[in-house]
């Protein structure tokens, strides 16, 4: 139990302390005003609580102030060593990188006129999202939560009227009214509430963060989905190109009446299957841009996205994610503290209220019941104490909720836990096994690629048909497509792993930055 520290005083000595304060003199005007407004604050001081826009800064190092110990029946996180390569030789992700020396086609099909960094496209995209702007708002509204919370600590003024008896000869009476109120002792009961919305502000300011990472990774990932079509585009430009150029050599061979005529109508079918291929890659690209433009709010056609170096690196892809430093983990945590804060202040609604009270009443037009005088004013000052001892069970059921509550964010504490070990073990598992295919697919293509070459020169030697030549054309091509799509899931699952730990801040650089009014520093 705690005693509410806080200033009492009675409304007739507030009067008295208002009246000489205003009576002092100063001789320079300048000084007056400084000690006017002064005395203004601390007026206002005394009546409510000040201020406080610290909500608008998220303290990373006080958020994850604390340390999560998993229940026994939770497994811990495993010890992940780097992957080994199909050969047998130690690869870091990195080697995903060396792909791009090799033949990476890209979109061209018109001249990028613009440079832009995944982490300026992130950028771009949470300092315009509404989403982020819902959450900062929620966050606000918590913040203005805490001080209706603390104004219980303050003097409670109330003023009235009332008439007489409409049916006495008091009926053209009426009594004017004025009651102050100020807290003694509470048993804290007044603390437990603030702590429980300060608490609550914790869980809104986590759930900003989760709606910053949400943004962020929905950005990187529309990007990521657009560098891939992109590619896949380009590679289907090629196919139909080389499909073309095997039905345009079909079509001289038989018409010359070195090969059937059967030869350039299969051709021709492959042509129009590459034609469709390329149509549906579009497709998904111009998707892919319309959701970008959605995102940063211009039409990214011409624009070229730079995928950073560092993105892996960054992204600590074998480190054991921080607990602590996740938002949803925080956000759960903080579930925790509310539930607990709730059943404490259920706990202490038992206990009575002390206050001192102050009142004034001025009757006119009659007696003031008070004193039984014509127009008579009267004041006391008295100590009131208020307690609902008993409501039915009705205090015993909301401890029991209360406890149940708790319980309840406990158990989603367990859960978010669960889910963020599954997610980072699918991802990692993910990752390793795409990295080994992209090695084997690299394989394929350079042995596809020969066999296209050869079978083009034995079918000119007539010891080949046009189908074995069509089939190692759209072999090489496919080759080529899957090793491009293996490369973006690798990314993109990179960054749904950089999501699921907490490390969109870091990877993206938002920290220290102003996002929406709201500024995260670790």
């Amino acid at each position: 139990m705690c005693k509410a520290k806080k200033p009492s005083f009675s409304v007739k000595s507030l009067s008295v302390l208002v009246g000489s304060m205003l009576l002092i003199q100063t001789p320079s005007y300048a000084q007056e005003q400084s000690y006017l407004k002064s005395f203004k604050n601390g007026v206002q001081g005394l009546m409510k609580p000040k201020e406080d826009d610290s909500y608008k800064t998220a303290q990373m190092n006080q958020l994850s102030d604390f340390v999560f110990e998993p229940d026994a029946q939770i497994t811990e996180l495993p010890v992940v060593t780097a992957p080994k390569s199909v050969t047998g030789k130690d690869d870091s992700f990195n080697q995903i990188d060396m792909l791009e020396q090799g033949e990476m086609a890209t979109y061209s099909s018109v001249a990028p006129k613009r440079n832009l960094s995944l982490d300026e496209a992130v950028q771009i995209a949470i300092k315009r999202n509404p989403n982020i702007a819902e959450s900062i708002a929620t966050l606000a509204a918590q913040n203005s939560n805490i001080d209706v919370a603390k104004a219980q600590y303050y003097p409670q003024l109330k003023a009235g009227l009332n008439t007489g008896d409409f049916t006495s000869s008091d009926r053209g009476r009426q009594v004017y009214s004025v009651e102050a109120n100020q807290l003694l002792y509470d048993f804290g009961k007044v603390k437990s509430s603030v702590t429980t919305q300060q608490n609550k502000l914790l869980v809104e300011q986590a759930n900003v963060l989760i709606s910053i990472d949400e943004i962020s990774t929905d950005t990187s990932r529309a990007v990521l989905a657009l560098l891939r079509y992109r590619a896949l585009v380009q590679i289907a430009q090629d196919q139909v190109k080389g499909v073309t150029r095997l039905y345009q050599i079909a079509k001289l061979r038989a018409d010359a009446g070195i090969s059937s005529n059967a030869d350039p109508v299969q051709a021709q079918s492959y042509v129009e299957y590459s034609k469709s291929y390329l149509i549906a890659q579009t497709n998904q690209l111009r998707q892919q841009e319309q959701k970008l433009r959605t995102l940063l709010g211009f039409d990214v056609s011409r624009t070229e996205f730079v995928i950073p170096d560092e993105l892996v690196n960054l992204s600590g892809l074998y480190d054991e994610p921080k607990m602590n430093t996740i938002p949803t983990m925080i956000a759960a945590k903080a579930e925790i503290d509310v539930a607990k804060s709730q059943k404490k202040q259920t706990e202490l609604s038992r206990y009575p209220t002390v206050s001192l009270v102050g009142s004034v009443n001025k009757a006119l037009n009659g007696k003031n019941p008070n004193t039984g005088v014509d127009n008579d004013t009267d004041s006391a000052i008295s100590i009131a104490v208020s307690s609902n001892f008993y409501q039915g069970g009705a205090v015993g059921s909301q401890v029991k909720a209360a406890g149940f509550a708790e319980q309840a964010a406990r158990s989603k504490l367990n859960a978010t836990y669960l889910n963020i070990l599954n997610s980072t073990r699918s991802a990692r598992e993910n990752i390793e096994n795409t990295d080994k295919q992209i090695w084997v697919l690299l394989d394929r293509e350079r042995s596809t690629a020969k066999t296209k070459e050869l079978y083009e020169e034995q079918y000119k030697l007539g010891k080949r048909s046009i189908l074995d030549l069509l089939s190692s054309e759209q072999s090489y091509h496919s080759s080529r497509i899957e090793r491009e799509s293996a490369r973006y899931d690798i990314y993109d699952t990179v960054a749904v792993y950089v999501n699921v730990t907490g490390k969109s801040r870091d990877v993206y650089h938002l920290n220290n930055t102003k996002i929406q009014g709201f500024e995260v520093q670790p």
